[in-house]
């Protein structure tokens, strides 16, 4: 009954008005709009950017941290839609300070018109997100946020591309925790995933910050075969080297200050970005490489080139060459004064839908009406479920004792009565089976009484067919018992439920007239809450019509069958110890 009940209250709350603010889940209490606006009043990214991995920077001064739990896993990104969920990779969460860093894998970035995403919160029981790999595309081969300490960094996507030696951690980067650089480089292992084809497409992208503007300080370093990709700074001025061939003086950066540097090959030319724009270019194609590569120093000493001498943050590579608008968007949502992301106020769950405002606004006659239906309700459903619980036992057990029936053809038709066959289940739930054993037990008192069984007159016959009549008349009733509730239910369930209508609505006219109020907003919640108890009605009425004609159906079947076997019972007896057969038998004899 309960699972009836918990599919009647589903389809209805189909029916009824969508919430009134939309929530995701009412598990989570609290959610914060956030705005992502590319264009020229946000980050100004100047295109589209696609999938990109936004930067959330949550503190004290734009969230409350009591409200969240302790290791933020309750967080959860919506779309604006309130039902895409998005994946999302946190990187620090640290409410004694009021500080988070939460990566969210946005599914389009643009310069176009603002979009919004919903943050919810406040669910003591949510389990850790499991999804942040996916945070990053596939097409992100390696992703240090350098957020462990003192520790080889780990790859934050799904290939895995853990760092080889330990770094020095640095606090107060630009983004968290970076490392220092300038002593034995950092090395990257050398995977499948990592390999660069000889013109193929590549994406390098990091924070640097240099401690002194020396002269060939590389970045990253990547050699094989004679063949060779450095990135590096001279003197202050970003370069990128490919085969011995290095790009023209760009876009200086500044000693002791933070900069966003990016390198790109499409397969034809390599690109250098300084802050997100376009630096420089280089007519080259990448080479075939294979091998380890080097992150704030060469992989051979004897190159004459110097370590980079500083701190680094957010190291990214890529297989492939990444559009200058999310560049941009990296350079411009990263960085410590990002316009790209704006954050709305904070909002509780109301915990009140539509449906639950027309319940506040019911007045006690309509509570009583709706109780009363309630009732009603309850009451037709029980009988149904017990109705239809009867039928099913009863036709189980009139199958099972036509078949028994069935095969006692040929011998007295009392044997099987006799023989203790019938199980008592079938005897308590068969209503063929008291039609027979009424029949039996006429049979019997009868050849108690001296009357010659092998010949039963017409008139005992017919005698027998009466009380095995009697029996179906009482089996028929049984089956009626309390179907009139449900008919009763049926016809007045919608007049109880317009009648509260009509005294509702009379309420609410009058209680307008005398406040002198006749606004919507003084009239439309009684109206609707009167006019639930019509809907009330109808949803007692309708479930109890449905199940008052397959009920109707299944004692219709039944009482087919009992009248089918008390002229299958009759018909044998006159044929198997009729008159007719006692004389037949008296001829052979002569």
């Amino acid at each position: 009954m309960r699972r009836i009940l918990f599919l009647m209250l589903a389809l209805a709350s189909t029916l009824l008005p969508g919430l009134a603010h939309a929530w995701w889940q009412p598990d989570w209490a609290y959610r914060k709009p956030i705005t992502i606006d590319g264009g020229p009043k946000g980050g100004a990214i100047g295109g589209d950017a696609g999938r990109t991995p936004v930067l959330v920077r949550l503190h004290t001064g734009n969230f409350n941290f009591q409200d969240v739990n302790e290791s933020g896993n309750d967080l959860r990104f919506v779309g604006a839609d309130d039902k895409t969920v998005l994946n999302y990779q946190i990187e620090q969460f640290d409410p004694l300070l009021g500080i988070a860093l939460v990566w969210v894998d946005v599914p389009a970035l643009s310069a176009g018109a603002p979009q919004q995403l919903w943050m919810y919160y406040g669910n003591p029981k949510a389990p850790a997100y499991g999804n942040g790999q996916r945070t990053f595309d596939s097409d992100y081969t390696l992703v240090y946020h350098f957020a462990e300490a003192n520790v080889p960094p780990r790859d934050t996507t799904a290939y895995g591309n853990h760092g080889q030696t330990a770094v020095v951690s640095v606090d107060g980067t630009v983004i968290g925790k970076g490392a220092k650089l300038g002593g034995a480089p950092l090395m990257l292992p050398a995977t499948p995933s990592l390999e660069v084809a000889a013109g193929g497409k590549f994406t390098f992208s990091a924070w640097v910050r240099p401690d002194k503007l020396g002269a060939n300080q590389l970045i990253y370093a990547r050699r094989g075969n004679g063949a060779e990709l450095l990135i590096g700074v001279d003197a202050g001025v970003p370069f990128v080297q490919v085969n011995g061939k290095r790009s023209s003086p760009g876009q200086p950066i500044q000693a002791g200050q933070w900069s966003y540097i990016a390198v790109k090959s499409d397969g034809q030319n390599v690109a250098l970005l300084v802050g997100g724009h376009p630096s420089v270019s280089l007519p080259a194609a990448l080479p075939a490489l294979n091998t380890s590569a080097a992150i704030g120093g060469d992989t051979e000493a004897s190159s004459g080139l110097e370590s980079f001498s500083g701190a680094i943050d957010e190291l990214r590579l890529s297989r492939v060459a990444r559009p200058d608008a999310l560049l941009l968007a990296d350079a411009v949502t990263q960085g410590g004064d990002s316009h790209l992301v704006a954050f709305g106020t904070d909002e509780k769950q109301a915990g009140k839908s539509h449906f639950g405002f027309i319940l506040s606004a019911m007045p006690l006659d309509a509570w009583i009406v709706v109780i009363v239906l309630g009732l009603m309700m309850i009451l037709s459903w029980a009988i149904m479920i017990s109705k239809g619980r009867f039928y099913a036992a009863t036709s189980q057990a009139n199958a099972i004792f036509m078949k028994l029936f069935h095969e006692t053809a040929g011998a007295p038709l009392d044997q099987l009565g006799r023989s203790n066959r019938v199980p008592e289940q079938i005897k308590q739930d068969s209503s063929l089976w008291r039609l027979y054993d009424v029949a039996v037990d006429e049979m019997r008192r009868r050849h108690d009484r001296g009357y010659d069984m092998t010949a039963v007159s017409a008139a005992t016959i017919d005698a027998i067919r009466a009380a095995m009549d009697g029996v179906m008349v009482r089996e028929n009733e049984r089956m009626a018992k309390r179907m009139i509730w449900l008919s009763t239910t049926i016809e007045g369930a919608p007049y109880v439920g317009l009648f509260g209508t009509v005294i509702g609505i009379m309420l609410v006219f009058v209680v307008a007239a005398m406040a002198g109020a006749v606004d919507i907003n003084s009239v439309a919640p009684g109206m609707a809450a009167a006019l639930l108890c019509t809907a009330a009605g109808l949803g007692v009425a309708i479930p109890a019509l449905f199940g008052y004609n397959w009920l109707g159906s299944r004692a219709d079947a039944i009482g087919a069958d009992m009248a089918v076997f008390v002229d299958e019972f009759a018909t044998r007896l006159a044929e198997e110890q009729g008159d007719g057969r006692h004389l037949r038998a008296v001829q052979l004899q002569a």
